[in-house]
């Protein structure tokens, strides 16, 4: 049998968080920081609050609730993905000006009935925008597949970095 090592988790300070710590199944939390999405300087999604999936060896996902999305901004995308926790995945293009981004936000349209809190939100790959968690630029989950937000206060090591595949 071919056992992998789990890496160890980064030390955690007060205030911090770890995703060694979130739960496998997946949970969703409400959270009152204020969270904001920028294409090419224009704001194209903000909430004073936001939802977020935690999941064992991932940032989080921030998801902003459809009234806080500048819907003219978008357009549906080509293609889906499924989720074994929440479902069928939406995705959507993003056109600002003469800047286009092609299927880098996603959202659930009819989720699990665990996860149906989720519908109508929507969540941004933040190696092709520019998220915000308060006034916090946040940094991209390694690799193309994930779409956490990673924060200061966010500890891993992150599912996504080369040598994770099987974490």
């Amino acid at each position: 049998m071919n056992r992998r090592k789990l890496p160890q988790p980064e030390p955690v300070a007060p205030g911090e968080e770890s995703v060694w710590e979130y739960p496998r199944p997946p949970a969703l939390e409400v959270s009152s920081m204020p969270v904001r999405v920028e294409l090419a300087g224009v704001v194209i999604a903000s909430s004073a609050t936001s939802l977020r999936v935690l999941e064992t060896s991932h940032p989080p996902a921030h998801y902003v609730p459809a009234d806080g999305i500048q819907w003219r901004y978008f357009s549906p995308a080509v293609g889906s993905s499924y989720c074994e926790w929440k479902g069928s995945a939406t995705y959507w293009t993003v056109t600002c000006g003469t800047v286009r981004v092609e299927a880098r936000a996603w959202s659930y349209e009819s989720p699990t009935t665990r996860f149906a809190d989720l519908a109508g939100y929507v969540s941004f790959y933040p190696s092709f925008f520019d998220c915000y968690v308060g006034e916090e630029l946040v940094a991209a989950q390694p690799g193309e597949f994930y779409g956490g937000w990673i924060t200061r206060n966010i500890k891993g090591p992150f599912k996504g970095a080369p040598g994770s595949l099987w974490w």
